[in-house]
Formats: structure tokens, C-alpha cells, sequence
């Protein structure tokens, strides 16, 4: 059974409604005792504050004991009562019996309730007692003469149901405040979820969750190495590809949450948070290994709130370029060569269809021999029969571009006693080759003469063209990464040259002048598997 899940703005108005209810909830059963003790207090305060005010009353104290004048108490009291709206004023003697009370017949009898005894042993005391009135709040105080003798005791009672009034008051307030709080509850949860919904792009919890974890799946199953850092520089990601490159280059401490500068010295990060400029391919030597980095700045609402670097280990990149490099000079030279053999092909069905056979034969016989001089001449000189197979290709090529390729070898090249060198000899002999077919594109001459050499362990390959030149200011730059004056997005045939040639421990030699045509000449160590025969 799937388990049902609440969207975000159920959950918080949900959660602050339960807050505010369980706050206030708690706040009235605290406050309703606080309300009822304090409407008892200030009752209680109301009652013996009449109480004393007819004890000392001298109407009262003249009064006691004369019967002449105990009729004038009850007038008394009946009035206080009325002007101070308590429920009684019952004045006794000492023998608890009334001089006054709300109802006459009641008076010459004794007061009801038992908590008579405290007060007329002199002592001021409130009670909650039932008498003929009912239960009442009550208030007895005794009533002194000028000598200290006592002569009595006042009772003022105040009715229970007007204090119960006043606490109801009381709960009706704090029912008002608590339905006021959780209807202000309940408008504040639902701007609150929408606007964290908002920052959140509208997403759920689960669904920021599950983003989560694709994301960090994403990080830990690729191969380049990705560190990021916050505006401060600290590190917040990284993932495995990276920690198996710092603990290949010896740094074996835990990077998260470290400071970049700390852990990586020589990283330009700082640079990135600083100018928020994008760097790409950058090298980087981190304790022996050579990366090629990426930086790119974070940032959020224009502003840069972190950077990340992608980086993977150089020799991997030139081990995949060298074998991207020898696929694609092996492609170009198989579509030419099938290019070339389908225009033969078509020539011959053409002579077919037109009845020509004669000529047809005698035109597969040139082929057939030009092919077989081609392949002898190549594969009686090059050993190496990949090497071979690619310089065909090239013929093929040139000829399809209208140029003329001339190859040619003082001493047969035996094969290499190493494979990588088969690929090696193909990238710097296919990017010179194409450079020279573009060189010679534009010129009424279209001639390049290839020439092989091998003595004392070493291959000299010569490669001419006829072409416009080269001048000696783009010489010093050439080699460069990216240069290039044939437009953008070029600028690596002769890079590639120049690595292939430092991992071979080779040289190079340049002549050339405008409109002259331009000589490469390759001196490349070359070790052979046996007989050069």
C-alpha cells in the first residue's frame, strides 16, 4: 500500500495550527485559574473592604445592644447594600444573632453557615459558606467599640454566580483571542508555505529529496573529478572521482568543509570567486599528476555565491585524443578510398552500358596496374602495414581534392616494435598531410612530396607542399592550443604533432616562405622488430 504523503502547505498549516491551538489551549487552563483566583481575590477584597466600612460605622456600634436603636442597622445596611451591590449585609452580636438582612423575617435569628466562630473570637476572616442566600463568597469581620471591646461581627456576602459570571467573561475573552489566534495561524502557514514553495521552485520535500539523490548519483558516477566551494571558499562537494585523484597525488585527509586554499595551494578558485570568470582546460600540477581543469563561477540573483572544477587526469584525456585522433585519419582514409573506387566504378558501368569494352579493358588494366604500382611502391618500402593501409587512404584523398601526393622512401621503414607508435606516426602524419592538401587548395600548383628515411634508430619523415607558406610570426605560435588562422574552433592538428612528438622524444624542423611552400621535416626515434630487410 503506497503511503500517503502531505503536500508541503498542508504539513506547515497543519504544524502551526496545532502549535497555535496546543499554546493557547495551554495559555487558558493557566489563565483560567489565574482568572477565577483573581475574581475570588477581588471579590473577596470588595466584600471585607464594606465589611470594615460598616464595622467602623458609629451608627453601628451605638446601635448594638440598644435595642431602641437596632432598627436603624437594618436601614443602614439595606442601604450600603444597595449602594455597593453585594448580595448581604448581615450584622450579629455576639451571640450570632441578625440585626439586619435582605429578607426582615430573618432577623432575630441566627446567622446560617458555621463560619461564624473565627470572626467572633476577634479575627477577620472569607469564606465560601452556604447560607439561607445560598452559597456566597463571604467576608466576616468583627465590630469593635473606642474601649476594644467587641460587639459583634459583620457578614457581607457576594453571590458565587457573579463571580462565575465574571470568570465566564473571562473564558469567552481567551475563546475569542484563541480563535482569533489560530484563524491568524492559519493565514500564516499558508503565506508561509507559499512562500518557501516559491524559493523552492514550487517543489515538494519529496521531490527536493529525490532531486537530491539523483544529483549525487549523477556527481558520484562520473568519471571527472568535481570539487565545489561556497563564497568563502570552503569546500561543500566533492566526489569520488576526485577523492581517488587527491589520494592517487598523496593528500589523503578528508577535504570537505576544509578551507580550498588549505588543502589544494596551488588551485585558482579564490581567482574565480573573485573576477567570476569561466576558465577552461587549465592545467594543473597537483604533487606529480598533471589535471586538466575547468572553472566555473556560481551564481545566484547576480551575485557569486560559489565556484565548482571539474578535472581528470591528463594522461587519460591524451590516451582517449590519441585514439579518437587514429579512428577518425583511419575513417577519412577508408570514405576516400571508397569514393574514389565507386567514381571507377562508374566509369567502367558507363562503358559498359555504351559498348565499349575494348577501352573498358584497357582503362581496368591501367587502374589495375597504377593500383598495383601505388600498393607495390608503398607496401615494398612501408612494413608496417597500418602505416601502409593510411598513406593509401591518403592517395586517394589527395586525388579526390585534385592534388598530387608523391610518397616516397630512400630506405625501406620496417615495423615498429611498439603498436602506440603505428598511432603515433598516423596522427603527425595525417595532420601534416591535411595541412599541406589545405595549404596547396588555393594555389595552380597542387603538389606534396611525402619521403621516408630510416638509419641508426631513426625515422625521417620530410613532407613538402607547394602551398602559399607560412610566416615566420605564426611559426612562433603555431603549436599553440587553439591558434589558428583558419577560424575558430581550430587550432589542434599541429598541437597534437607536438605532443605526439614529446612522447616519442622527437624533433621537428620548419622552412618556409610565402609562396613557396612549406618543408616539415620529423626526426622520430624508431625501434624495429628485427631485420629492417
Amino acid at each position: 500500500m503506497k503511503r500517503r504523503t502531505w503536500s508541503l502547505q498542508a504539513t506547515i498549516t497543519l504544524l502551526v495550527c496545532g502549535v497555535v491551538a496546543i499554546s493557547l489551549l495551554v495559555t487558558d487552563l493557566l489563565i483560567s485559574r489565574t482568572i477565577v483566583a483573581s475574581i475570588e481575590k477581588d471579590r473577596g477584597e470588595k466584600a471585607t473592604n464594606v465589611a470594615r466600612m460598616v464595622a467602623h460605622s458609629q451608627l453601628v456600634t451605638e446601635a448594638l445592644g440598644n435595642q431602641e436603636k437596632e432598627s436603624a442597622i437594618q436601614e443602614f445596611a439595606e442601604e450600603t447594600r444597595r449602594l455597593t451591590n453585594v448580595k448581604f449585609i448581615v450584622v450579629m452580636d455576639m451571640n450570632g444573632i441578625r440585626k439586619s438582612h435582605p429578607d426582615p423575617t430573618k432577623i432575630g435569628k441566627q446567622f446560617v453557615g458555621g463560619d461564624k466562630a473565627i470572626s467572633l473570637n476577634g479575627k477577620e476572616h472569607t469564606s465560601i459558606s452556604k447560607g439561607t442566600l445560598g452559597i456566597s463568597l463571604r467576608s466576616l469581620t468583627p465590630i469593635f467599640d473606642r474601649t476594644g471591646k467587641q460587639l459583634g461581627v459583620v457578614a457581607v456576602g457576594i453571590s458565587l454566580n457573579d463571580v462565575q459570571k465574571a470568570v465566564s467573561q473571562g473564558h469567552k475573552n481567551i475563546y475569542t483571542g484563541t480563535l482569533f489566534g489560530i484563524v491568524a495561524g492559519v493565514l500564516g502557514a499558508v503565506l508561509l508555505s507559499r512562500y518557501v514553495r516559491r524559493i523552492l521552485f514550487g517543489l515538494e520535500p519529496s521531490a527536493i529529496a529525490k532531486l537530491f539523490q539523483e544529483r549525487d548519483a549523477i556527481l558520484q558516477s562520473v568519471r571527472e573529478g568535481i570539487i565545489a566551494v561556497d563564497q568563502e571558499s570552503r569546500i561543500t562537494l566533492v566526489n569520488k572521482a576526485a577523492l581517488h585523484l587527491f589520494h592517487k597525488a598523496g593528500l589523503a585527509q578528508e577535504p570537505r568543509g576544509r578551507k580550498l586554499e588549505e588543502y589544494l595551494s596551488n588551485s585558482r578558485m579564490g581567482r574565480i570567486l573573485k573576477t567570476g570568470e569561466t576558465e577552461q582546460d587549465e592545467e594543473m600540477i597537483l604533487n606529480g599528476i598533471t589535471l586538466v581543469v575547468n572553472r566555473v563561477p556560481i551564481f545566484l540573483n547576480d551575485k557569486i555565491v560559489g565556484a565548482v572544477s571539474t578535472f581528470r587526469d591528463k594522461t587519460e584525456i591524451q590516451q582517449l585524443a590519441e585514439q579518437l585522433t587514429g579512428v577518425r585519419l583511419y575513417a577519412e582514409a577508408l570514405r576516400a578510398q571508397s569514393h574514389e573506387f565507386m567514381n571507377k566504378l562508374h566509369v567502367i558501368l558507363g562503358m559498359s552500358h555504351m559498348g565499349y569494352y575494348d577501352q573498358m579493358t584497357n582503362y581496368i588494366r591501367e587502374l589495375v596496374n597504377h593500383r598495383n604500382g601505388e600498393m607495390g611502391a608503398i607496401s615494398k618500402n612501408i612494413k608496417d602495414p597500418v602505416l601502409a593501409g593510411f598513406l593509401l587512404g591518403k592517395l586517394s584523398y589527395a586525388r579526390e581534392t585534385g592534388a598530387e601526393l608523391h610518397i616516397s622512401s630512400e630506405r625501406k621503414v620496417p615495423d615498429p616494435l611498439h603498436s602506440y607508435m603505428s598511432h603515433e606516426l598516423i596522427t603527425i602524419l595525417g595532420n601534416l598531410i591535411d595541412n599541406s592538401l589545405e595549404a596547396v587548395s588555393s594555389c595552380p600548383r597542387k603538389q606534396i612530396e611525402v619521403h621516408f628515411d630510416y638509419g641508426d634508430d631513426i625515422l625521417t619523415i620530410e613532407v613538402k607542399d607547394t602551398g602559399v607558406g607560412i610566416e615566420k610570426e605564426i611559426q612562433n605560435h603555431m603549436f599553440k592550443k587553439g591558434f589558428s588562422t583558419k577560424g575558430e574552433n581550430r587550432g589542434v592538428g599541429l598541437f597534437l604533432i607536438r605532443q605526439s612528438l614529446d612522447r616519442l622524444g622527437g624533433e621537428m624542423e620548419i622552412s618556409s616562405k610565402p609562396s613557396q611552400g612549406t618543408r616539415f621535416v620529423v626526426y622520430i626515434p624508431y625501434d624495429c622488430k628485427g631485420d629492417t630487410e
